[in-house]
């Protein structure tokens, strides 16, 4: 039987513009704000590490409270677009602060305004409008290949713009005036471009209506999904496949927060900084190309976990051969061995949204609740807990290691060891973890034995 056709090719796309504004906030933050805070405004990595690890503690909850607020929302605009529409305004605010420390101010005042900023942006802001954004994966079709495409469209905007980011803000910052002028200068700039193009996305799609989103077989019972936060909580952690997704998302925000090291293991190892850029490049070109084949490789192996499972195995192999390749000191085979990784990350980022949109169908299938946008808190509680865990620890292992804050050319032989580890060891293990994890994720054939057995 053929799936209803809800959404037309301008709506994908408009839909994946949000990413964006996404990743002018995540890849803006998660790879520059550690060496701005160390070698532009001079705050201790340890210290900084302590601040997000505290932050975290205090935004634990917003997740699951964010996708509860959303799953009771009844608004013209629908459940979720509100909440992104005008939680993506907070966001820019508060990324601009992050990134406009004023200089003059005594170094307790620098980590009390970074701390109040931080936390706001992450407790708040872009979890609202984080949650809300995956949440329209299952909010404005119901057709299971429209959102893979969604989530193809979205990630290829996402790592399109993680690229851009990676290879020009450093060379932005220089010529935008340097030091904390420029910082400030190139943050605004990524604020405006957030702004409009989230509302651009927000504005592409359309929520469909309660009463079609709950449409099933005739035989089903109208369900109450009016849940307290409680009960929406208890849902979640019953569901296996939601805490696996949670977990492996987690992962993944720490492997990007560790290949965001690559900053400073290309300033001090390779001695050459723009090459973070030409290493964001053998990153991101390859998730591209492998997002556009994604929803064809998903049809062809009939489903997305033979796929994700297989795929991360390539890219667990191909980190464990980039740890060989930066011990032998070799540039272009550690590019292109991590070129090979991302090839094989991409399928699981380009049908993750779908996934999520199945493990909620799971919990419908089980308890016959609908939790949609409390489903969609895995997404902000990875990049919350996983990215700032992540940059936390590098702050740490960095601090512990002996790296001596400023601008300097060279660095202890302690610091040189722990970038080996944390920018070459790290991403391997946090592969293999991830690929360990997807082999049990078999989401899919679990809905159909129990659709089987109604």
């Amino acid at each position: 039987m053929t799936e209803k056709k809800y959404l037309k090719w301008y709506n994908m796309v408009g839909y994946g513009a949000g990413d964006i504004a996404g990743n002018v906030v995540y890849a803006f933050l998660t790879s520059f704000v550690m060496i701005y805070l160390t070698n532009t405004i001079g705050l201790d990595a340890g210290i900084v590490g302590t601040l997000i690890a505290a932050s975290k503690l205090l935004d634990g909850v917003t997740d699951v409270f964010f996708g509860n607020l959303i799953d009771k929302t009844k608004s013209r605009m629908g459940k979720a677009r509100p909440w992104m529409f005008y939680g993506f305004f907070g966001c820019a605010l508060t990324l601009f602060g992050i990134f406009a420390i004023p200089t003059d101010m005594g170094q307790t005042a620098q980590y009390a305004w970074f701390f109040i900023a931080y936390t706001l942006l992450n407790a708040v802001f872009y979890t609202a409008n984080n949650i809300a954004y995956s949440a329209l994966t299952s909010l404005v079709t119901k057709n299971s290949s429209e959102r893979v495409q969604m989530g193809s469209f979205r990630f290829i905007f996402a790592f399109s713009t993680s690229l851009l980011i990676q290879s020009i803000t450093i060379g932005a910052v220089d010529a935008l005036g340097g030091g904390a002028a420029g910082w400030r200068n190139i943050a605004l700039i990524y604020c405006i471009l957030g702004i409009i193009t989230n509302t651009i996305s927000v504005f592409s799609v359309k929520e469909l209506s309660e009463e079609e989103l709950k449409e099933s077989d005739e035989n089903d019972e109208p369900k109450d999904d009016h849940l307290t936060l409680v009960e929406s909580a208890k849902l979640l952690f019953s569901n296996r496949y939601y805490v696996m997704i949670c977990v492996v998302y987690i992962l993944q925000q720490l492997y990007g927060a560790m290949i965001g090291v690559g900053i400073y293991f290309m300033t001090y190892v390779l001695h050459n900084k723009n090459l973070f850029g030409v290493f964001s490049w053998a990153v991101n070109i390859p998730l591209i190309i492998a997002l556009v084949f994604t929803p064809n490789l998903v049809a062809r192996w009939k489903g997305m976990y033979k796929l994700n499972k297989y795929s991360y195995m390539l890219a667990t192999v191909g980190r464990l051969l980039v740890v060989v390749a930066g011990y032998m000191g070799s540039v272009p085979l550690m590019l292109l061995f991590t070129a090979l990784a991302a090839l094989g990350q991409g399928p699981w980022q380009g049908d993750m949204n779908a996934v999520i949109a199945t493990c909620s169908e799971y919990t419908y299938l089980t308890k016959g609740k609908r939790i949609d946008g409390s489903m969609y808190s895995c997404t902000s509680l990875g990049v919350k807990i996983g990215g700032g865990i992540g940059t936390a620890l590098s702050g740490w292992m960095l601090s512990l290691s002996g790296f001596v804050n400023g601008d300097l050319s060279v660095q202890p032989e302690s610091c040189i060891k722990m970038m080996y580890f944390m920018y070459l060891w790290l991403p391997f293990i946090l592969d293999l973890l991830i690929t360990i994890i997807l082999s049990f994720m078999n989401v899919e054939e679990a809905n159909e034995e129990l659709r089987a057995g109604r």
